[in-house]
């Protein structure tokens, strides 16, 4: 996932990571200005529901602004390489197979 926030603030005219911090914070979300920059330049290894909540409540937009997929950078594993097929049944434990 590509973490977005800066365009997204970018487009509201909202152009400093204090700016955004200040308005995290009159809805409750108080975060050090080590977090926001951190949030603001770089991609957050996690982030709370309840934040990005809070987050996109203040940016007046939704998840999908601020996280975008890149399901090229996604890498298969060798159990993915031997999933079913589409279309094909799924083998239950006592070897019967159901429609998928």
């Amino acid at each position: 996932m590509k973490w977005n926030l800066r365009l997204a603030a970018a487009n509201r005219g909202i152009w400093k990571a204090s700016q955004l911090q200040r308005m995290l914070a009159e809805h409750g979300l108080k975060i050090s200005a080590g977090k926001v920059s951190g949030l603001w330049s770089g991609e957050p290894a996690s982030i709370k529901l309840d934040d990005l909540n809070v987050i996109c409540t203040v940016l007046n937009c939704g998840v999908e602004e601020l996280l975008i997929p890149e399901p090229d950078k996604v890498r298969k594993t060798d159990d993915q390489q031997t999933a079913p097929a589409a279309g094909r049944g799924l083998e239950r434990a006592d070897g019967d197979t159901t429609p998928a």
